[in-house]
């Protein structure tokens, strides 16, 4: 009872939450929001750019790099926003890779609204509980249903938002969203999107396998497609990209979007496309040693067992994403023909090394996402 008792108190001074009056897509709760990220940023806490987080007394370590492709603008972007929700045992990181004309804006927009939505809806949830909740034995599967809860809801609501932004036109253009929230000895994955996240963990046997925490939504999983032609939408794929499935309006060659969910795209959304997460949780043993959260520009030439091997390879954690975005890059150049995707990584490590210091570093030269 005492870790949600003191989240509760800790939270609901800040909010100020009125439920009848305001929901948390506006007033008091985005603006408290709004509030802890300006501080945290103060006290870098927060890092969207390549570089690397490491808080004093933190566990957590945080390795990213982002590189642009050969399509023009970077359209990918990330967040890591250490002391989330100013709770000293929670990280928040994500991973966006927008598409479309407008994609690097869409993803942007996402990367600052998801945050903060967020916290809300979870400060929504643990409000709903009340300070004296005792949750006994139900604690775990409780605490997954609130962030799950406030997960669905901020997807909801951040892709209402986007679609009312006069200044961004998301109406071909779109972004994925894979992110994860660390709260103590549990993480909390939302997937929306073909980007994916990958853990790191021991087997018996001593050596480092991978699993994936995500769903790559393409089109053609069978509840994806089942949805989308239920919806009137199509399908298939172009003669030029065998294997490549696309979604398309019901009467035109449009837009041939390559997943099934997304955030913007709303030429699509009345025929299949949906923005629903899902959402997973995982309780962190002394085998689980990290986890990847990169765009498709990774995945698409790197596999998940070989995606861990790079980053374990690196004794400098700090240059671990960059490392494994420098392999993609290789991995690229041997794909003639195929112009280069943006390619990002983040990777999130668990346990504090006996090397690490206490530091933020965000390079300009490493690369702005």
């Amino acid at each position: 009872m005492g870790h949600f008792s003191s989240m509760f108190n800790g939270l609901a001074r800040p909010f100020l939450i009125r439920r009848e009056k305001n929901s948390p897509g506006n007033s008091d709760g985005r603006d408290a929001a709004a509030a802890m990220a300006k501080e945290a940023k103060k006290n870098d806490l927060i890092l969207r750019s390549s570089g690397c987080v490491n808080v004093d007394g933190s566990n957590n370590f945080v390795s990213v790099f982002s590189k642009r492709g050969q399509k023009g603008f970077n359209q990918d972007c990330a967040i890591v926003w250490e002391e989330f929700g100013c709770q000293a045992d929670m990280l928040f990181c994500g991973i966006f890779d927008g598409h479309g004309q407008w994609g690097h804006y869409v993803a942007k927009k996402v990367r600052e609204s998801m945050p903060s939505f967020l916290l809300c809806y979870w400060q929504e949830a643990l409000a709903s509980l009340g300070p004296d909740i005792d949750l006994g034995s139900d604690k775990k599967n409780q605490g997954f249903n609130i962030w799950k809860h406030a997960y669905t809801m901020t997807c909801a609501a951040v892709d209402q938002e986007l679609q009312h932004c006069r200044k961004i036109d998301s109406f071909f253009s779109g972004t994925t969203a894979s992110t994860i929230v660390r709260q103590g000895e549990l993480i909390y994955v939302a997937n929306v999107g073909d980007s994916r996240t990958v853990l790191a963990t021991t087997s018996d046997d001593g050596s480092l396998v991978p699993v994936q925490l995500t769903i790559d939504f393409k089109p053609n999983l069978p509840r994806e497609i089942e949805r989308i032609t239920q919806c009137q939408g199509r399908v298939y794929c172009m003669d030029d990209e065998p294997g490549v499935h696309r979604v398309w309006l019901p009467d035109e060659e449009s837009p041939g979007l390559a997943m099934s969910r997304a955030f913007g795209d709303y030429c699509i959304k009345d025929y299949g496309l949906i923005s629903v997460p899902e959402v997973t949780h995982r309780h962190i043993t002394s085998r689980d040693q990290f986890v990847v959260l990169a765009t498709d520009g990774v995945w698409d030439v790197v596999s998940n067992q070989e995606a861990i091997e790079i980053v374990s390879s690196i004794p400098d954690r700090a240059k671990a994403a960059k490392h494994l975005v420098k392999c993609a890059v290789h991995a690229w150049k041997k794909k003639r023909g195929i112009a280069m995707d943006d390619i990002s990584a983040i990777c999130l490590f668990f346990h504090s090394s006996p090397s690490s210091q206490s530091q933020l570093v965000s390079s300009a030269a490493a690369g702005k996402l």
